[in-house]
């Protein structure tokens, strides 16, 4: 296993961001593209592993970005921040993508069963022998690491829907399968956005000059798809209205319930004080209906037990649990009349919550889902592309320094 880069824990995620901080400016902006090799990835942060389980929540790292540079130095690097709270809030007033994903992918794993060629192209993609000598050395980068350069999933996912003509579900869950910072938003729309599906009719088309310039020269791939002709798909759906806001009540035995969507939810414990018990919720299974990677699980575990020692109060002692019922158990053991945790956007954890809500309620038990403040801010305005976003995000900022900022 390969986690050299990312140790799990909360430290090394602020040593890696104050690392990182001089080159959030100028820097960022003109290296950011350039992919130069597993071990030579200094153009970009490489925060995300951090950042998407928020063991290093984006207004941590924007705080400490512009502390450092005014927004216009420092605009291409919030933007990047930014990009995944965008998709959140796209996907989160649009759940349904997410459910039409995964009914997709149930069908085109179906599909690889009866057709062999098929699966024969998808098993050498994954494997990295495909023939093409960027992608394979992508697929094996990324199974080896759970890391990928950005501008390489880019190329990655143009070639495998135009090139190897594979089905882009397939795709997606290859990559949830094995990126650290696999997120259901980020992640699927950002494959729906390759194949003309999210900005209707608007494909990415990996180019071999393209790929050459950006890598330095390291590839420079023939046979390339000439042309990305967008996939066909459903319209979006009707906007749905975001989940309103929960508040604890303080006057309730109350227990913190840690899941990998947050992993420093300092927001929720300022709202409830010191919790009578401390529990972590394991989702990572329910990424794929596949065997998530080793490097996914064994990071995402080990993050939550960092989570867990340190949110635990001094004298109590923390679980971690992999399913629902043990997470009520844990609730009646305690004795507990609410449980508190930070809330989860579209994806397992939240269909997890879900649950554990309706059997919580059975148990005469509250559950509150407590937002952070950026999402609160920043989602009412995904409701069109990123462009349209990307003008608010100066009013988000704003807001942002208004408020707790978390």
């Amino acid at each position: 296993m390969n986690t050299h880069r990312f140790p799990p824990t909360r430290t090394a995620a602020l040593e890696h961001l104050a690392a990182f901080l001089p080159k959030t400016g100028a820097i960022y902006a003109a290296q950011r593209n350039y992919d130069l090799g597993p071990e030579q990835h200094v153009g970009v942060s490489q925060l995300s592993p951090y950042i998407r389980h928020r063991i290093l929540p984006e207004t941590e790292v924007l705080q400490a970005t512009l502390g450092r540079f005014s927004p216009s130095t420092a605009e291409k690097f919030v933007q990047e921040v930014l990009w995944r709270t965008y998709w959140k809030g796209w996907l989160e007033q649009r759940p349904s993508v997410w459910d039409d994903y995964r009914q997709g992918l149930h069908q085109r794993l179906n599909d690889i069963q009866t057709q062999s060629g098929q699966r024969k192209a998808w098993e050498q993609a994954c494997h990295g022998n495909s023939g093409i000598d960027c992608f394979d050395h992508w697929a094996q980068e990324l199974v080896q690491t759970g890391y990928l350069h950005n501008h390489a999933r880019m190329w990655f996912a143009s070639i495998w829907i135009f090139t190897l003509r594979l089905p882009w579900e397939l795709g997606a869950d290859f990559f949830m399968r094995h990126l650290m910072d696999g997120d259901p938003a980020s992640n699927t729309l950002g494959w729906r956005w390759v194949a003309g599906l999210q900005t209707v009719g608007r494909t990415y088309l990996a180019r071999p000059d393209n790929i050459a310039k950006y890598t330095n020269g390291r590839f420079r791939p023939e046979g390339l798809a000439r042309e990305a002709i967008a996939l066909e798909g459903t319209p979006h759906p009707t906007i749905s209205p975001l989940a309103p806001q929960q508040r604890p009540d303080s006057t309730l035995k109350t227990g913190l319930l840690i899941t990998e969507e947050d992993m420093h939810p300092t927001h929720v414990t300022k709202a409830i004080g010191t919790p009578v018990a401390v529990a972590g919720l394991l989702c990572t299974h329910g990424r794929s209906d596949l065997l998530v990677s080793d490097i996914v699980k064994d990071f995402v575990a080990d993050s939550l037990q960092n989570s867990l020692e340190r949110m635990t109060p001094s004298g109590q002692k923390s679980s971690t649990h992999s399913d629902v019922d043990s997470v009520v158990d844990w609730a009646k053991t305690h004795e507990l009349q609410q449980v508190v945790t930070a809330y989860a956007p579209v994806g397992p954890t939240a269909k997890a919550l879900r649950t554990l809500r309706d059997k919580l309620d059975d148990s005469n038990i509250r559950l509150v889902a407590q937002q952070r403040q950026l999402d609160v801010v920043a989602w009412p305005h995904a409701t069109k592309g990123f462009f349209a976003f990307k003008k608010n995000i100066p009013s988000i900022l704003n807001d942002l320094q208004g408020s707790s900022g978390n």
